[in-house]
């Protein structure tokens, strides 16, 4: 028999993964668990020196980080009713290595992930977060497939 206690979803606030949550949400109050709700920050590379270039990296990514905080906590906020236990969790790094991370560190018994359905070209320079987690997370995975758009 299933029983979820911890259910972990992905979100990069595009509205397919904005869909795939409210499967999470759905899931999270029929098994009375808690939901973890995560975004990745990608690493940002460092910039040559350049004494033109004011902007530096660090408050870059501080700035990143502050918005992608205030968004996700508003996100679940909208969301995710009160009923259900949810936490908000923002990681930086590789987005599929920091998924299953975060997953295993959390305990999760379900990663439900949204797929872009992207193929062809953009799949082989992009690669796909999807395809890492289904491939190497320790606990099972839903895969909701995004609507095709006409």
């Amino acid at each position: 028999m299933l029983n979820f206690k911890n259910i972990l979803c992905p979100i990069d606030f595009s509205e397919p993964s904005t869909e795939g949550l409210q499967y999470a949400i759905d899931l999270a109050a029929q098994f009375k668990a808690e939901l973890s709700i995560v975004h990745i920050l990608p690493v940002m590379p460092a910039l040559p020196p350049d004494p033109n270039f004011v902007f530096k990296v660090p408050e870059y990514e501080r700035a990143l980080h502050q918005e992608a905080e205030k968004k996700l906590q508003a996100l679940a906020e909208e969301w995710v009713p009160r009923e259900i236990r949810a936490q908000t969790i923002l990681g930086h790094g590789d987005a599929g290595n920091q998924i299953v991370r975060i997953a295993e560190e959390q305990r999760a018994d379900l990663i439900v992930i949204t797929t872009h359905g992207q193929s062809g070209w953009r799949h082989l320079v992009f690669g796909s977060v999807v395809e890492r987690v289904v491939r190497t997370a320790s606990c099972p995975v839903l895969t909701i497939r995004a609507p095709r758009r006409q």
